[in-house]
């Protein structure tokens, strides 16, 4: 009998905001692996972190929510903004695992990630109790763990734009049309939401 477990991608980040970058990552992951869903995880202040350069948590998650639309097999997520901060990965997918037991979950990293994964909070486990599906990060070691077996690394096409460049363009008064999905240009031309920001 044919499982129900949708096999659910976890996209973590700040997406401060969301660009195109980050929506090529995700549509490249469920058009060439078997997720059947992706959801695109914001994750809250972290409160230990000078925050002065993050929009607040829901309109960040608004900007997700613009940039992917009608796109049946993307979601954008707040879970993490009800899990005690810091949140650590691990965590997060007990909590989903819980919340969502027909769900097989998958951790989505960058290449970056992959390389200092030893250093996160019970990385072990994760290693043994999820899949990793990684995406390449030119200029970054991916380290010995992209041959262990719950490893896969994708090579999407990558574009070398940051929220960060993308923020003090807006800081700039300057124009950010085809750097973001055109609803989340359209916000942030009437939401000066990036102005005030460091």
């Amino acid at each position: 009998m044919q499982s129900m477990t949708k096999k659910t991608g976890l996209f973590f980040g700040s997406f401060n905001p969301v660009h195109v970058g980050h929506m090529i990552i995700a549509n490249y992951l469920l058009e060439h692996s078997d997720l059947s869903e992706l959801w695109m995880v914001v994750s809250p202040h972290n409160p230990h972190k000078k925050k002065s350069s993050l929009a607040k948590d829901h309109d960040r998650l608004h900007l997700v929510n613009l940039a992917i639309g009608d796109h049946h097999q993307l979601k954008g997520s707040d879970m993490e903004f009800k899990l005690p901060q810091p949140s650590y990965t691990v965590d997060t997918l007990a909590f989903a695992r819980e919340k969502y037991p027909n769900r097989e979950f998958v951790l989505i990293m960058g290449g970056d990630n992959l390389g200092t994964l030893h250093k996160w909070k019970n990385y072990e486990f994760l290693l043994r109790e999820y899949h990793i599906y990684v995406y390449n990060r030119p200029g970054y070691e991916l380290g010995p763990l992209k041959d262990h077996d719950h490893v896969q690394v994708f090579y999407a096409p990558l574009l070398d734009i940051s929220a960060s460049y993308i923020r003090q363009q807006l800081r700039d008064g300057k124009s950010v049309q085809y750097l973001v999905p055109d609803k989340v240009h359209q916000y942030l031309e009437e939401v000066p939401l990036y102005k005030s920001l460091n």
